[in-house]
């Protein structure tokens, strides 16, 4: 735990930063490191969650102006508190995913890049991890103590057939507020079209907070934790205006309702 405390905050945010280095020795985060991990993101099929063979996850990396994610970039990706409990292709032929905290359903209880090796058939079906440091507009991590996030292409609709997530990690001891600013998204039954979804977690696996479709205001969402997980998914038809949110880190020692007052 301490650990994962030296990865996400070492880059200026830990304030013993001595400490920090004694904790972690020669994990601390480089600026290239940094650099690196600002462009990686995952992604799945529009169809769900492992559906694409080694082509076609190459493919899908390419048509957004990028490519599979090295070992090296998902690690530093990892670092700063990239945590998907997905497999998926990566670079060489590779598939895995990165853990950041141990858990009995996800990662065998490890901590790090699970790494099914190098698949001999290219025909196998996961997800997919891409690299473009150009493309942040649709999901990534976030750390910073507060942060605006914007539908893709906001304030213009967002386009057919996105599927984006956002991670936000905030420091240990801390809790996110999550606000709703602006919120326009393809309405139906059962938000099955298109639809933002919150979870109070580490990844879209486990804290589900809520689905949100149509033009209300959601009410606000604080977490129970220092991470908080978006996903955000349209279909093939009918788009919307999009939505704008923020979040905002506060101590865990201030009352949700003190805190919410001052927000306000």
């Amino acid at each position: 735990r301490e650990c994962i405390e030296c990865r996400l905050f070492s880059s200026g945010r830990l304030a013993d930063n001595q400490t920090c280095q004694r904790l972690c020795k020669d994990e601390i985060i480089t600026a290239e490191a940094l650099k690196q991990a600002a462009g990686v993101y995952h992604r799945e099929s529009r169809k769900g969650r492992y559906q694409l063979t080694y082509t076609e996850a190459k493919a899908v990396c390419k048509y957004e102006g990028g490519k599979l994610a090295t070992y090296e970039q998902l690690e530093a990706a990892r670092q700063i508190g990239f945590h998907v409990c997905a497999a998926g292709w990566f670079d060489r032929g590779h598939v895995g995913y990165p853990i950041v905290k141990a858990g009995a359903n996800c990662g065998f209880g490890k901590v790090g890049i699970v790494d099914y090796g190098r698949r001999r058939n290219k025909s196998e079906r996961w997800d997919a991890y891409c690299y473009n440091p150009n493309s942040k507009e649709c999901g990534g991590v976030l750390t910073d103590q507060q942060k605006v996030i914007r539908s893709p292409g906001f304030p213009e609709e967002y386009q057919d057939e996105q599927i984006c997530y956002w991670h936000v990690r905030v420091r240990l001891g801390q809790r996110v507020h999550l606000r709703f600013l602006e919120f326009d998204v393809e309405e139906d039954v059962g938000c099955l079209a298109d639809y933002l979804e919150v979870f109070d977690s580490y990844d879209d696996v486990s804290g589900f907070a809520g689905r949100f479709c149509g033009d209300y205001l959601p009410d606000d969402i604080i977490s129970t934790g220092n991470v908080m997980t978006l996903k955000f998914l349209s279909d093939a038809s009918v788009t919307a205006g999009g939505f704008k949110l923020q979040y905002v880190a506060f101590d865990a020692s201030l009352s949700s309702q003190n805190h919410t007052r001052s927000a306000h």
